[in-house]
């Protein structure tokens, strides 16, 4: 009988493509990874790998154990999701990424609310680009992301979209603009703006509207966070575009406006990512299902899948 832990292994430098970075991936060394696959191998009579320079590639043999290695996990994955009572369990882990924005105002309240249910789970959350988010979905090193706008991943990544969110035009005390309610695009033409960095998704986004209104700001600054940006507009360096929910406590404050576009789409959509090759895990699950009570159209997700939370 095959070796459990070795069609694991097996499958999982089927994804990554060499032994160095599944072993990576595994926290094991290399020679561990190759020693495993060799037994296997010898197990099975047959060799599941070409090896080359760049890395390995499935041999036809390899091909057919991966696509039933891949089912065999799936299937007990969703055998311990259907069975697991994850208020009843000692502990576990959930990894969430998520883009700056998201990360620092948004998730921070779901985290804490979930904890309160269960408080014997453990979330931790990293932040990084879109990009970086779905590299670390795409590898496994992050249960789930939640991103802002477009996103050019193919399979397995998979999105659903949460919620739209709209985006205003964010200006200091000090601006003219900060005692109105609504602006043209037009407006914004040659106007200072503090922005994200050339070639971000939210950059690029930005960009795009611009181009379509025929409108070219001056860029006064790019800064990678948007807490960063906020203080660049506080203090008077230009203006910028952000979601409403990264500006909530600072209009509460009155250390800024926010001002609305009247005559153009300012809106992008707040979405959740996963690799759909690995199936939810019990925790994982329960937290989705936690945010289905917010976002009710969550549990298409389940349905389409056809994994019930």
């Amino acid at each position: 009988m095959m070796d459990f832990r070795k069609l694991e292994i097996f499958f999982v430098v089927t994804e990554e493509g060499s032994f160095s970075a599944a072993a990576e991936r595994l926290y094991l060394t290399q020679s561990a990874v190759s020693q495993h696959i060799k037994e296997l191998e010898a197990a099975l009579g047959t060799s599941l790998f070409k090896r080359g320079r760049r890395g390995v590639q499935c041999t036809p043999a390899g091909e057919i154990l991966r696509g039933y290695t891949q089912r065999i996990l799936r299937l007990l994955a969703e055998a311990e999701a259907a069975v697991t009572d994850v208020s009843q369990i000692s502990g576990g882990q959930i990894r969430i990424g998520a883009t700056p924005g998201i990360g620092t105002y948004v998730l921070p309240a779901w985290m804490q609310t979930f904890r309160r249910l269960y408080p014997h789970l453990t979330l931790s959350l990293v932040t990084d680009t879109t990009s970086g988010v779905a590299q670390r979905v795409r590898q496994q090193q992050l249960e789930i992301g939640f991103i802002e706008g477009e996103l050019e991943e193919t399979p397995p990544i998979q999105q659903f979209v949460l919620q739209t969110v709209e985006q205003v035009v964010v200006v200091g005390q000090q601006h003219p603009c900060y005692l109105r309610q609504h602006i043209s695009i037009r407006d914004l033409h040659q106007q200072p703006m503090v922005m994200r960095p050339v070639g971000t998704y939210t950059r690029r986004w930005l960009e795009a509207i611009f181009r379509q209104h025929q409108v070219i700001p001056h860029v006064a600054a790019e800064l990678d966070s948007p807490a960063a940006i906020k203080q660049a507009v506080i203090a008077g360096m230009g203006i910028t575009i952000l979601p409403r929910f990264d500006v909530q406590h600072e209009l509460e404050m009155g250390l800024v406006n926010a001002v609305t576009v009247t005559d153009a789409v300012m809106e992008r959509d707040l979405k959740l990512i996963w690799n759909s090759d690995h199936p939810f895990n019990p925790t994982t699950r329960a937290f989705l299902l936690f945010l289905s009570d917010q976002y009710p159209h969550l549990r298409e997700l389940f349905e389409f899948s056809n994994t019930s939370p």
